[in-house]
């Protein structure tokens, strides 16, 4: 919206307010009948959920959140998004997801920085990209049994069932103001938000939020009686269980080749509603409530009490002099709605059939089929798979599939398509460090073959390092770690390979039965207040520092850091990942030794120091008694009673038990 709308919309809307009231509402003839998607489309992001439930968990070290997903197709694509709130500069807390759905899932997981481990089945989800983190094999349990099952592993955080979802963000950690906004609502009704219990119709807050995969039913019709080329936009929110204030952002874009079209918006939703406008265009707007636009956020403007019916709706868009209703929308609370839509003014253009709510079943997606080619590398040798029961989901019908060289074809082993190659053969393109091939699969719904690069690394020509440093610099390794000095930690694979990045997944410092283990890094993220990432080396070594502190005795003379570290394709597809577990042995160098090495003091150093400070405070009190004893007066003097203390106070000061050793990468670490 241009900058012109705001007088503009305010002007109109002082101007409709002189007119009549909606008496003519119920008197309205307006047909409403499902519109051509291609005429008006309505999408939405929204809290309400069939089932679920938000607690409390502060002092928990494990997150838990359980997803139970309904998918009404054999397979379906999903975007899940994991989001950590850091605050006061704390890491975010170790996470359970429990994924539990009922069909076959091909899953984009985001969970970036996020010590996350993934409780799902194997046999329904296939990742995009390989997820990167800890993962356990879901039992097959019934729901109640699923909630059981992640209770005794944590206290659940949130849990909630989504019937067809296209994507969801899931934000972890958040504070208890924002849980406790939800208890003074219809959470509240659960008693005591400690426990997690799935209950119908909730609202998840900002917990949770979710995009359906099938958009909003969209229908319009024409006005009868009335002329001219003016078009009404209504939408209607729903009331849903909020805990407070909600406002809703209403994205409008409409187009026509003729100019801007001549049109009303029209949004209605409960008095706890407000809106935020963001138009392409001119066009007026009567809403409930408040709402102001996205290039005006601060300047609110108070609506008007609108009919919450249709029918009045519809009256209140006859009253406006629209001559067609181009799209009536009915929604659930939302945070988020789209509206897209080509008008030109008087135009409407319904569907007289149903709208479609799945996709054809003639229909075949090549790049999802191709994005499900799972790559294997071993004993010199390459492996593809396509599971056959994917394909049949996608009603692909696959009529060759091939490497580069066409007579390398694939067998039909059952329940999979499989591709078999030494790396000698098929047209395998070998240099140093690399096996490279190309995979072709001949569709029948398509003219042309489909075609992927497929890579395998040459395990043999690779080393990998893991280097401790005393400083920045990363110049020369070192095998000491010392208590109280930072570290630096690089990892390395030679030679560089420019096709994959490597990454670091975990570390650990493993300082026996004394020290304990301390985690440095989890699902490639800092563990602990005294551990950074670095920015990577020019060649792209990951980097890494930390701070070792020791608070009791005994303190460890060895330990072994180790790091597990992955070589995932820079391509972003499914293809071979390397996993790599390194290590490197330290030695400690404890306080108590500091005299035996180059930056402590030798033992004459120590003696003289000692003799020193001991005549100094002999010199020091036979000043102050000579003092004493000539500057008080003869009469006040006293006897002086010397008063044995009891034998047991002797050590109390020096009675303290030694216990283990504790050894944390931070003070605010807990304890080994």
């Amino acid at each position: 919206m241009d900058r012109g709308a705001l007088p503009l919309a305010v002007a109109l809307l002082l101007a409709g307010c002189s007119l009549s009231p909606t008496s003519l509402a119920e008197t309205v003839h307006c047909d409403l009948q499902p519109v051509d998607p291609e005429r008006g489309k309505v999408t939405y992001t929204t809290s309400q959920v069939s089932k679920g439930c938000v607690a409390q968990a502060p002092n928990a070290i494990l997150e838990v959140h359980v997803l139970f997903l309904e998918f009404p197709r054999d397979l379906s694509q999903l975007e899940l998004t994991l989001q950590a709130s850091k605050q006061n500069g704390t890491q975010p807390r170790e996470v359970l997801l429990v994924l539990s759905v009922n069909s076959n899932v091909f899953l984009q997981l985001q969970a970036l920085g996020i010590p996350l481990h993934l409780a799902y089945n194997p046999n329904l989800v296939t990742f995009q990209e390989p997820p990167g983190v800890n993962t356990t094999e879901l039992p097959s349990f019934p729901k109640t049994q699923i909630l059981e099952w992640a209770a005794e592993r944590g206290p659940i955080a949130s849990a909630a069932e989504l019937d067809d979802p296209q994507s969801v963000l899931l934000r972890l950690g958040q504070d208890e103001t924002e849980a406790r906004g939800l208890a003074e609502g219809h959470l509240a009704a659960q008693g005591s938000l400690s426990f997690c219990m799935l209950e119908a119709s909730q609202d998840m807050g900002r917990t949770l939020e979710w995009r359906p995969r099938i958009p909003a039913l969209v229908r319009g019709c024409r006005l009868e009686g009335v002329a001219g080329h003016k078009e009404a936009h209504i939408l209607r929110v729903l009331p849903g269980h909020s805990a407070g204030p909600r406002t809703v952002t209403v994205k409008v874009e409409l187009s026509c080749a003729s100019g801007d079209p001549d049109a009303v918006l029209i949004l209605q939703g409960p008095p706890y509603v407000s809106w935020l406008i963001d138009a392409n265009h001119n066009m007026q707007i009567w809403t409930t409530g408040e709402y102001s636009f996205k290039i005006f956020p601060e300047k609110n403007i108070r609506g008007f009490k609108l009919p919450d019916t249709p029918q009045g709706l519809l009256g209140e868009a006859r009253m406006l002099n629209a001559s067609v209703v181009a799209s009536f929308v009915e929604l659930p609370l939302a945070s988020v709605v789209s509206l897209h839509a080509p008008s030109c003014g008087g135009r409407l253009q319904t569907s007289p059939a149903p709208i479609q709510t799945t996709p054809p079943k003639d229909t075949c997606s090549p790049e999802l089929l191709m994005s499900l080619i799972q790559t294997k590398c071993a004993n010199d040798a390459m492996t593809l798979v396509l599971k056959k029961e994917l394909v049949a989901h996608l009603k692909c019908t696959i009529m060759g599939l091939t490497l580069w060289d066409p007579s390398c074809q694939a067998e039909d082993r059952g329940d999979q398509f499989v591709l078999h190659s030494a790396y000698s053969s098929c047209g395998m393109e070998v240099t140093a460090n690399m096996i490279s091939n190309e995979v072709v699969v001949n569709i029948l719904s398509s003219s042309s073959p489909q075609r992927k690069k497929v890579h395998c690394l040459n395990m043999d020509s690779l080393s990998f390092q893991l280097g401790l440093y005393l400083s920045p610099h990363f110049l020369q390794a070192s095998n000491t770690i010392e208590p109280g000095q930072q570290s630096f930690v690089q990892v390395r694979v030679s030679p560089s390979i420019p096709e994959f990045l490597l990454q670091l997944d975990s570390c650990h410092l493993d300082l026996g039965p004394e020290g304990g283990t301390m985690e440095l890094i989890q699902g490639r993220a800092a563990k602990g207040n005294c551990v950074s990432l670095l920015s990577p080396s020019p060649e792209g070594n990951p980097r890494f520092s930390f701070l070792l502190h020791f608070y009791t005795v005994p303190i460890p003379k060895t330990g072994t850091l180790s790091c597990t570290i992955a070589l995932r394709p820079k391509t972003g597809s499914q293809d071979q990942e390397v996993r790599r577990t390194v290590f490197t042995r330290l030695n400690v160098i404890s306080p108590d030794l500091s005299g035996c090495t180059s930056k402590g003091l030798v033992l004459p150093a120590v003696l003289g120091i000692t003799f020193g400070a001991f005549l100094i405070g002999a010199l020091l009190t036979a000043a102050l008694w000579y003092i004493y004893s000539h500057t008080r007066s003869p009469g006040k003097r006293e006897p002086v009673v010397a008063v044995a203390a009891p034998a047991s106070s002797e050590s109390s000061s020096t009675n303290h038990s030694i216990g283990s050793t504790q050894s944390t990468p931070c003070s605010t670490s807990s304890m080994a």
